[in-house]
């Protein structure tokens, strides 16, 4: 299928790992020029230059915590003409609510919620101009049913969940669209640190046996999850916004 994005210009925030690198990597087969954002420059580097061994694509990296709203107006600044903004970036930790301190829980948020909200407001401001562009807001589906274990990031996760449906209801009206996906397990270096952490690693009996019990009997992969990205960002999805879509193989939807 050809999904018409060569020579567009996309943002990715998180871009330096997991799926963040996924979707730069597949958008960039797909023909985009890149601008890719994370805090960790020596990372984005090698991102950048594994994406230009491999593509004739323009790849400009952007060190920075987009935690903080400056830095978020920096990057804009840089790329207001970009078409397509990716924002990937951020992960709320786990725990119930005597688990995770107030430090904790606001610095995540400031990232993954907030940094969302900032990028969506100063992009969408420069796309309302040009009445052209898609933001795709990569969440979690810990937003789609909150546990009490996960309620910094189940919490975070939905209320960018309705945020995304909130503007993406209204975004039409100036040529824009917005919509959202929630990964489910995604074999990530954060699943494999997890992994570690809960059950001695992902060689272990016990990680396996909970491999086993998902749909498929496997976690997804990064790349699928940059395949569903690099669609709704086409104009193949030209008719969908305002929705958030799970990719997680039906596991959410189990009970």
């Amino acid at each position: 299928m050809q999904l018409n994005l060569r020579d567009k210009t996309a943002i990715i925030t998180g871009a330096s790992k997991g799926i963040g690198r996924a979707i730069a990597n597949t958008l960039a087969e797909e023909g985009c020029h890149l601008h890719l954002a994370a805090r960790t420059e020596a990372d984005l580097a090698a991102v950048r230059d594994a994406i230009r061994a491999k593509h004739q694509v323009s790849v400009t990296i952007h060190p920075m915590d987009l935690s903080d709203g400056e830095n978020v107006k920096r990057l804009i600044a840089a790329c207001p003409d970009a078409d397509i903004l990716v924002n990937n970036a951020g992960a709320i930790p786990g725990g119930a609510i005597d688990a995770v301190d107030e430090a904790r829980w606001r610095a995540a948020w400031d990232l993954k919620v907030f940094g969302y909200i900032n990028m969506c407001r100063e992009m969408y401001a420069q796309m309302k101009a040009r009445k052209r562009g898609v933001i795709v807001n990569v969440i979690g589906v810990g937003g789609e049913r909150p546990t009490a274990t996960y309620i910094a990031g189940g919490a975070g996760n939905a209320a960018l969940m309705a945020f995304s449906r909130a503007m993406g209801a209204v975004s039409a009206n100036d040529g824009i669209r917005v919509v959202a996906v929630n990964p489910g397990m995604i074999e990530t270096e954060r699943l494999r640190s997890l992994a570690q952490g809960m059950a001695g690693g992902v060689e272990s009996p016990a990680w396996q046996k909970m491999m086993a019990a998902l749909p498929f009997g496997r976690a997804g992969k990064p790349e699928e999850v940059a395949d569903l990205v690099a669609f709704l960002a086409s104009e193949r999805a030209s008719y969908i916004s305002g929705t958030v879509i799970t990719i997680d193989a039906g596991a959410a939807a189990r009970g």
